[in-house]
């Protein structure tokens, strides 16, 4: 199938999704479009037993899809520069001493957490995993998700100060994610004894400082172009050039693309920026440009993750290293929040009740399993790596995105629903 007839496929069927769940279900675009995708899934799946040619067909198509080069290669970065450009810059400058902490010590924290729990979990099931590869996985599955965490949040009122440090926190730890899980990955694929402690640090911090300062280099970069004309349709084309071309340059240059997205997206999207580079009519059209583009791509990427379900062998009988995979995921983020969230209490302008919202709140989507999906067939524990991480993706999405709103109000009883 031609490239341009597999995007039409999906348009329609992302577009034909987003109106049953804004008609019929009404639930957050990313929960209830996700939700439709899975049922349509396991439709298609039960009438494998009708009609296996159709089956097939339809699985040959989807697996045509490279999930992870789709979303690394292209999605991403959209995805990225929209959900920082339409963050409260000046919010997450008050809050950044808890949204780094939480970012890049509870990223590192939970990797350590879920990897040794996984171990002790798969020897005791009988399950072969290397200790390396539990900290892979758990290098995978720390990071929160912006895309998810966005789509459901927006409905809902928290305090400032927790909605930021959720939001913020989700939009930084993509990259941090990202670049332990490259650096992790490196010595499962070459071994202990080939790379060093320190060459992993300065991966690290090529990886990560080059994408902060590569990312306030091309906002600026971007602020001056904008600044210096005024004419809507010119700067649109601005800013989507700035992302395609700040991404690819970035992955030229080794250095983290999605953290530079994200400081890059909060620089253009700041309000200083916007009053000194835009006029109202361009900060209208750029501000609405971007959000379209969230969310079209946004139901684009819950469908996908419906649909991988067609070509990921999840195996109903393991239901038990599910369920205990996801409790170790939940409760190594709790405690790679708490433990930095206690020991810097004095300094954080956060609540008692902000680990629990934090833990809730940080949902797993899309990257966790383009990552799990980029692992070498060559590793012969990938595709239960892969299984164990879909299923954490659809606790995350489904289970604690639809108990989100009952969590708050039990929290939080004087803020209200934004729908309300």
């Amino acid at each position: 199938m031609d490239i341009f007839t597999l995007i039409t496929l999906l348009i329609v069927i992302s577009a034909l999704f987003a109106y049953l769940n804004t008609k019929l279900l009404k639930l957050p675009d990313a929960i209830g479009i996700m939700v439709i995708s899975l049922f349509f899934s396991l439709v298609l799946l039960w009438g494998n037993a009708i009609a296996p040619h159709w089956f097939t067909v339809i699985r040959q198509t989807i697996a045509e899809i490279d999930f992870g080069k789709t979303l690394f290669d292209f999605m991403l970065s959209f995805l990225l520069f929209a959900g920082a450009f339409h963050t409260d810059a000046a919010e997450l400058r008050v809050q950044r001493r808890s949204v780094m902490l939480f970012a890049f010590i509870g990223v590192v924290l939970s990797t350590f957490f879920v990897g040794t729990g996984l171990y002790f979990i798969s020897e005791n099931l009988g399950f072969e995993l290397p200790y390396l590869l539990c900290l892979l996985f758990g290098s995978l599955i720390s990071p929160t998700d912006p895309i998810a965490v966005l789509g459901i949040l927006s409905k809902f009122k928290l305090p400032e100060s927790v909605k930021i440090n959720i939001v913020g926190e989700s939009l930084f730890n993509d990259g941090v994610g990202v670049v332990l899980f490259s650096s992790i990955y490196q010595l499962v694929l070459n071994g202990t004894e080939s790379v060093s402690g320190g060459e992993i640090a300065l991966l690290f911090v090529q990886e990560a400082g080059g994408g902060i300062l590569f990312g306030l280099a091309l906002g600026y970069f971007l602020f001056l172009l904008l600044r210096s004309i005024n004419h809507y349709q010119t700067e649109v084309i601005i800013t989507v050039a700035g992302v395609m071309g700040g991404y690819l340059l970035a992955q030229k240059l080794h250095i983290s693309g999605p953290l530079a997205m994200v400081v890059a997206g909060l620089l253009v999207g700041g309000s200083t920026a916007k009053a000194d580079a835009m006029s109202k009519v361009t900060e209208e059209y750029i501000d609405k440009f971007w959000e379209l583009v969230d969310g079209i791509l946004n139901a684009l990427l819950f469908v996908l993750i419906g649909l991988e379900l067609l070509v990921i062998d999840i195996k109903f009988t393991q239901w038990t290293i599910y369920l205990l995979v996801v409790l170790i995921v939940l409760l190594s983020r709790y405690l790679a929040i708490l433990i930095p969230f206690s020991l810097a209490r004095r300094w954080l302008d956060l609540d008692k009740k902000a680990p629990i919202m934090l833990t809730w709140g940080g949902l797993r989507g899309g990257l966790s399993i383009a990552m799990a999906l980029s692992i070498s067939h060559e590793i012969p524990q990938k595709d239960f790596i892969v299984t164990i991480t879909y299923a954490v993706v659809l606790f995350s999405v489904i289970g604690q995105g639809m108990t989100m709103e009952p969590l708050i109000r039990r929290l939080y009883p004087s803020e209200k629903s934004n729908a309300d």
